[in-house]
């Protein structure tokens, strides 16, 4: 046992006193948290207000298109010549003409900027003088605009979680699909990462034949296991240090988004913009922030439950796969050899990964609840589906048979491991692999 521990604790210290495990760990926190805070700051101080002068040669448009948002709209008596030239003097930024058989012809408009205009702008303009040649044909059909608002209705539906004691809970499927995908992308990548460096050192030891030296001392399965925890190890000490990282800076940039936001409101109020029209400003901020729709997901399952869940599936999908990662480095002399025996290991990462896109929109499926099950993609899939809502009957059923299948594959892997750490010379075939398994140690 003292010799797996000294292998752990060299694993361990090796990997985590580099340059690249530190930067890693530190990077992705503040990348996490720009992902939301910097599309969120942009909207807030974006200062993209386009002043629009209108030549209405139709006279149909007359004060009929309101000034709404970035964009302000400006009637001119001016010929559309007499405007293009005072364009270039104004503060002004788009020129828009509509020609006067606009009704008849609904291309007979030109819109003109200082530069190129932008895509949503154009867009926008586009937009309101559909909206006004359509009232303008109904009103000649002699039908009521206002009963065709009165009949514009948006359903805008609330989502609950019903408890064990008949209560109801507000719950979020926007926050469920965000973070199922977060945590079933972070296991996939975890698989990879963490499995190719274990392969990775054992065929570095290998080449360098520093293992022979090594089984000299402790036995192929202790090496190996040792292998396997050290680095599952540095991946945990990862995690945790993602998750403190980014909850401090989640809070700390929450907190600045928040003083910005209060501020714009405030100018909003001060510049005299209606109630309306600034509860329609904070329900944009809010649908550009994801995190609120997390928090409510989160509130709906039990957060000790996730984080547990998640460590211990993390663990499980760990020892499985680097078991198999490790007997792959075990077989092989250089990564280019490696190439051919990873893909049959790779299938089931990459398929629990595409199921993942599946599970997201329907998470209480019969396929979701198998590759939440089977081993081989439990791991990725149940974290997917964790956040939508789970039995304890089913979580408990998927551990344990992700037990039973890292125990298996890791005594498979042990097989092939101590005949591989000791051949050198010969490129083994999958047949040569097969009677690995049957030597007696």
């Amino acid at each position: 046992m003292n010799k797996i521990l000294l292998i752990i604790q060299r694993e361990y210290l090796t990997r985590v006193k580099k340059k690249s495990f530190w930067i890693a760990s530190i990077l992705v926190p503040l990348l996490i948290a720009g992902v939301y805070t910097v599309p969120i700051l942009l909207f807030v101080n974006a200062d993209d207000e386009q002043r629009v002068t209108i030549v209405d040669e139709s006279g149909l448009f007359q004060d009929k298109l309101k000034s709404e948002g970035d964009l302000t709209f400006v009637f001119t008596k001016q010929s559309f010549e007499q405007a293009k030239e005072a364009l270039l003097k104004s503060k002004d930024d788009v020129l828009v003409r509509i020609s006067a058989d606009i009704i008849s012809n609904p291309k007979g408009v030109q819109i003109i900027g200082k530069k190129t205009v932008g895509f949503g702008v154009q867009n926008d303009i586009e937009g309101k003088i559909q909206n006004e040649l359509r009232n303008i044909k109904l009103t000649k059909a002699g039908i009521d605009l206002q009963v065709l608002e009165d009949n514009k209705i948006k359903v805008d539906a609330q989502t609950f979680t019903l408890n064990e004691d008949g209560g109801e809970k507000s719950s979020s499927s926007g926050g469920a699909m965000i973070l199922g995908g977060f945590f079933g992308f972070l296991l996939y990548i975890s698989a990879f990462l963490y499995g190719s460096q274990v392969m990775n050192g054992v065929i570095e030891e290998k080449s360098n034949r520093i293992i022979e030296v090594m089984v000299s001392s402790v036995r192929p399965f202790q090496l190996m296991m040792g292998k396997i925890i050290g680095v599952g190890m540095v991946g945990i000490t990862q995690f945790l240090l993602w998750g403190v990282l980014t909850f401090g800076a989640s809070s700390a940039t929450t907190a600045i988004m928040s003083s910005q936001i209060e501020s714009k409101v405030m100018a909003k109020t001060q510049a005299g913009i209606s109630k309306q029209e600034i509860e329609k400003y904070k329900a944009a901020v809010k649908q550009e922030n994801p995190l609120s729709a997390i928090n409510q997901t989160i509130e709906n399952i039990s957060l000790g439950k996730i984080i547990v869940c998640f460590f211990l599936f993390y663990i499980g999908g760990y020892l499985l796969y680097s078991s198999l990662f490790a007997a792959i480095g075990s077989a092989v002399e250089s990564p280019s050899e490696a190439q051919q025996f990873m893909f049959p290991v790779t299938i089931p990462i990459i398929l629990s990964f595409i199921l993942a896109q599946f599970i997201i929109q329907k998470p209480d499926s019969s396929i979701a609840f198998w590759a939440s099950i089977i081993p081989f993609t439990s791991p990725i899939d149940m974290m997917v589906r964790l956040p939508f809502g789970v039995s304890n009957w089913e979580i408990a059923l998927s551990l344990v048979l992700l037990i039973a299948g890292f125990m298996g594959t890791t005594w498979l892997a042990g097989k092939i491991y101590r005949v591989g750490i000791l051949m050198y010379g010969k490129k083994p075939s999958w047949k040569e692999i097969g009677k690995w398994l049957w030597y007696k140690g």
